[in-house]
């Protein structure tokens, strides 16, 4: 069955005593899509994942997974939805394979005669297959995350929720964990995850969503959300008062000039024709640069908040 949103919500509230931690949040999570859920500590994202999974009853809005409506098919829909909230947690003196089959037992729609093939699907899946016997107090970080990402998709999931997946992860790890969210994308799955790594959501997200005070500030896609960010440019130039005047009459923004520079923001102008008019000015052009914001400017400039850029 294909759907449009993998994740929608109108309104989506909650409030603890008089703190409004979630407020009015509208999200729209396109099917297929990897989504990044983006915010400062605090901003609300916690509680939000908690609400889209049944976990906390919102106190105003509605939501739908699957394009089932959550109040009313969470029974159904839930069985198609794989989730990794806040950590893992599994036995330590048990296997990675042990672990998994205790959970598949537990599990009343799972049968039992096909058990054991879709734990070792599950494990080959997240790179586990070799350590599957290897007792979980021995895993690494990556590979306990992997394996808690394993026991969300012991049944075909169509979308997995990830809370701070990378959470406390060395490089490696976070490498494991970003490798495998790509390939899920790949597969078709729907990803909505979490995260306050900046750099890793460049690499593996098509959509995001940022969060700030429990408000939603902006979602899209994330080449939309490049697209609408000013770019300035640089022209290094022995005349930067001259050069100036010539990105003025260009129609750029916010120009500014330095000892050897000056600088503007493009707007609508092509940069190649800013350096021609340059030139046909008798302005020498030593350097010309195209500065784009990156996540890390763009997440500042929506919250005014600091961020981790890289964990």
């Amino acid at each position: 069955m294909t759907v449009a949103a993998a994740i929608s919500s109108a309104g989506l509230s909650k409030r603890f005593g008089k703190q409004l931690v979630v407020d009015a949040v509208d999200l729209h999570v396109p099917a297929g899509s990897v989504y990044g859920f983006l915010g400062p500590n605090g901003s609300g994202k916690t509680t939000t994942i908690r609400i889209l999974l049944g976990l906390v009853f919102p106190t105003a809005g509605t939501h739908a997974l699957l394009d089932k409506d959550f109040a009313a098919s969470a029974a159904d829909v839930l069985p198609r939805v794989g989730a990794l909230v806040e950590g893992p947690a599994f036995h330590p003196y048990l296997s990675g394979r042990a672990n998994l089959a205790r959970l598949d037992a537990a599990d009343s729609r799972a049968s039992a005669r096909t058990a054991r093939a879709r734990i070792g699907e599950a494990l080959e899946r997240v790179g586990l297959s070799a350590a599957a016997g290897k007792r979980y107090r021995n895993y690494s970080l990556g590979m306990r995350q992997r394996l808690g990402i394993a026991a969300a998709l012991l049944q075909p999931r169509e979308l997995l929720v990830l809370d701070e997946p990378t959470n406390g992860l060395d490089p490696q790890g976070t490498r494991e964990v970003r490798h495998l969210i790509t390939q899920l994308g790949r597969d078709g799955v729907t990803v909505f995850v979490s995260s306050h790594l900046l750099s890793e959501v460049e690499q593996v997200c098509s959509h995001v969503g940022v969060m700030s005070v429990g408000r939603m500030v902006w979602q899209g896609a994330l080449a939309e959300l490049a697209a609408q960010q000013r770019v300035r440019v640089r022209v290094v130039t022995g005349r930067p008062s001259d050069a100036a005047t010539v990105l003025r009459g260009m129609g750029l923004a916010e120009v500014a000039t330095d000892d050897d520079a000056a600088t503007g923001v493009l707007g609508q102008a092509v940069p190649e024709r800013v350096v021609t008019a340059l030139v046909a000015a008798g302005v020498g052009v030593r350097g010309f640069s195209v500065e784009r914001p990156n996540l890390e400017d763009v997440f500042v400039e929506l919250t005014g908040a600091g961020f981790d850029v890289s964990g």
